[in-house]
């Protein structure tokens, strides 16, 4: 089935499913579909040891009486079963609880390009053309001298249709497709044995890092772990490697999602049009982004999905917003919200990114007597009230500006609302996740070692 067809025959589902809905006294509804298919390797020591093959459909139906609402989802796509999933939500919504800041979208796209983002290339492959990429990337990491084991390696893709449709009129349709593949092995022996990994995973099959790439990568940072240390407590400046650094903008996320501000229990509640980061610093969300892993034409209630400044010259200039959530707080959406077949809309970001600065990495740490390169994050640790920070991590000492030897088994602590004001970011950004940083630099953290 073509991805054209596979999008008219979810959109046909969801139209049966909504008047379903009206048929059963519903006074609004919006109905979501997602059509899944995939297909993973993972080979280890050279052979193969699991395939998995994914095919599914699910449907998720909220519907809306007055102030109440209730949301369904299933599997069956028969008429019967679109209609009892109605009935049941129509129900439900009558004895929910009132919520005074539901219902559809005030103002959803009249229209929409979804081929501009380019986000499907249409590619599949087949369970032996994905171990013969995985094996490759392993072949390469497990091939330099000092690597002893592997985790194996893997490679996959897969396609999704995403379908949106309201009982105000908005009919939407677009399809993403995924590839991925990744390694990780292992180095020395007994108690110090260490371990690292790579992995990449883009929208276009061309896009895609090759399995030589990314197993010589894993190998890399494997066997520069090795003969790791010990370090004493102390307060030094901390800096994080990108695949790192990344978590600094997920926290921030959270900390601006209005549904948090709505609640009060976000740490940056109050700093709407405030300095939040150092002076400089720009954050941007867009679902816009070509090729993006989280890019979109339409948000999950059918507004439209532009980009945003989050951050400008460190000043916090809006809120993640849903319907619901920009209602509570009397703002408008601006097109945040996603969802899940079995729960109404909330708001969270897209591909989100801090825009380079002015200094190369080394540059960034050339002023550095003692500090510490962070290269791993284990565990989470972070009060999204009080914004109080604590993770273990892994990564390597620095002394006098340039890396030393690698550091193990330590804890880096601090306050996000001190960490942001103390950031400085570095001119080396790539885009390889949803959500990319440069290196990044933070002044004063709390190191607690040996």
């Amino acid at each position: 089935m073509s991805t054209s067809e596979r999008e008219a025959e979810s959109l046909e589902i969801v139209d049966r499913l909504l008047k379903a809905a009206g048929a059963h006294g519903a006074q609004a509804a919006d109905a979501v579909m997602f059509d899944d298919a995939s297909l993973s390797v993972d080979c280890r020591m050279g052979e193969m040891e699991d395939v998995g093959r994914s095919e599914s459909r699910e449907v998720g139906l909220r519907v809306i009486m007055g102030r109440r609402q209730a949301c369904v989802s299933g599997t069956d796509m028969k008429d019967t079963a679109l209609d009892l999933l109605a009935e049941r939500a129509v129900a439900m919504a009558k004895l929910a609880p009132e919520d005074p800041y539901c219902g559809l979208a005030d103002e959803t796209m009249d229209g929409f390009d979804a081929a501009s983002l380019q986000l499907d290339d249409g590619r599949s492959f087949t369970a032996q053309e994905l171990f013969k990429m995985a094996r490759a990337a392993e072949d390469v990491a497990r091939a330099p001298e000092g690597i002893t084991n592997s985790e194996g390696a893997g490679a996959g893709w897969s396609r999704t249709t995403i379908v949106l449709g309201t009982s105000a009129g908005f009919r939407g349709a677009y399809t993403t497709s995924s590839h991925s593949i990744s390694a990780c092995v292992l180095a020395g022996e007994g108690l110090a044995m260490e371990r690292d990994y790579d992995y990449a995973t883009t929208r276009f099959f061309e896009d895609l890092e090759s399995p030589e790439e990314i197993g010589a990568s894993a190998a890399r940072r494997t066997l520069a772990r090795l003969n790791s240390r010990k370090v004493k407590s102390a307060r030094v400046p901390v800096v994080f490697d990108p695949r790192a650094g990344n978590s600094m903008l997920g926290h921030l996320l959270g900390a601006i999602n209005g549904a948090a501000i709505s609640r009060g229990t976000s740490f940056l509640k109050d700093r709407m049009g405030k300095e939040v980061f150092t002076r400089g610093i720009r954050i941007i969300d867009d679902p816009r982004k070509v090729r993006g892993l989280r890019s979109r034409p339409f948000d999950a209630e059918g507004t439209a999905a532009d980009a945003l400044t989050l951050v400008e010259d460190g000043v916090l200039q809006t809120w993640l917003l849903d319907t619901a959530s920009a209602r509570q707080l009397g703002l408008k959406s601006n097109g945040r919200a996603s969802r899940s077949t079995g729960a109404p809309p909330s708001p969270g970001g897209t591909n989100t990114y801090m825009e380079a600065g002015s200094m190369s990495p080394e540059e960034l740490m050339a002023d550095i007597k003692e500090g510490f390169y962070v290269t791993d994050m284990i565990g989470m640790g972070v009060n999204a009230v009080t914004g109080d920070y604590s993770r273990g991590a892994a990564g390597f000492w620095i002394e006098n500006g340039e890396i030393a030897y690698p550091v193990s088994e330590v804890t880096i602590a601090g306050n996000l609302k001190d960490m942001f004001m103390h950031l400085t970011p570095a001119n080396d950004l790539e885009f390889r996740y949803s959500s990319n940083v440069p290196t990044i630099r933070i002044e004063g953290m709390t190191l607690a070692g040996a």
